[in-house]
């Protein structure tokens, strides 16, 4: 029996999040780590598509909720380090705690993570294929990590899903779409 796969992901703004829920909806088992001090906390968004206008604190509160609620674990922590371990990684935490996953996400601007991994860099930013996808496999990079200087919630929003659905091809070893319907 093959155990299930389980991706970590270092960041909890849009990015983070969305990648999140795509792969706990879609049977991932996922831990989510960031201390909620992202700066769409400042933002009022009013080009959201769908959204007519919504605080940043209250997108992310809702953001948050849904993740959760698809079964994803949250951790208010901050990752203070980060390897490869194996054929997947590892982290340790502020808190002492360590985890392990067969893949991981980075949405946040802290280079050192990247760095860590050996992600190879562009112009100040993670150099990624359009999903997200680093020189080091199984390894993502989202949202402020690749694009710091052109970031909007939505394309960050867009990019971790777009990384969560190349996850999940992966592990079905065929292209996978997260696309419900209504009955």
């Amino acid at each position: 029996m093959t155990s299930q796969p389980n991706a970590l992901i270092v960041g909890d703004g849009p990015a983070g999040l969305s990648a999140g829920l795509l792969l706990a909806k879609n049977d991932v088992d996922v831990d989510v780590f960031g201390t909620d001090q992202t700066p769409m906390h400042k933002a009022l968004l009013l080009n959201y598509l769908g959204i007519k206008e919504i605080t940043g604190s209250d997108f992310q509160q809702r953001a948050r909720d849904q993740v959760a609620d698809f079964g994803a674990t949250l951790h208010e922590s901050k990752v203070v380090d980060l390897n490869r371990d194996g054929d997947g990684f590892s982290i340790e935490t502020d808190d002492g705690d360590t985890y392990s996953g067969d893949y991981i996400v980075i949405g946040t601007t802290n280079d050192a993570h990247l760095q860590a991994l050996d992600v190879e860099m562009a112009e100040g930013v993670a150099d990624v294929d359009r999903n997200g996808r680093t020189n080091v496999d199984d390894c993502y990079a989202v949202g402020w990590a690749t694009r710091s200087q052109k970031i909007q919630a939505i394309i960050s929003a867009g990019d971790g899903a777009a990384a969560a659905l190349d996850i999940l091809s992966d592990i079905a070893g065929e292209p996978v779409h997260d696309f419900d319907v209504v009955e």
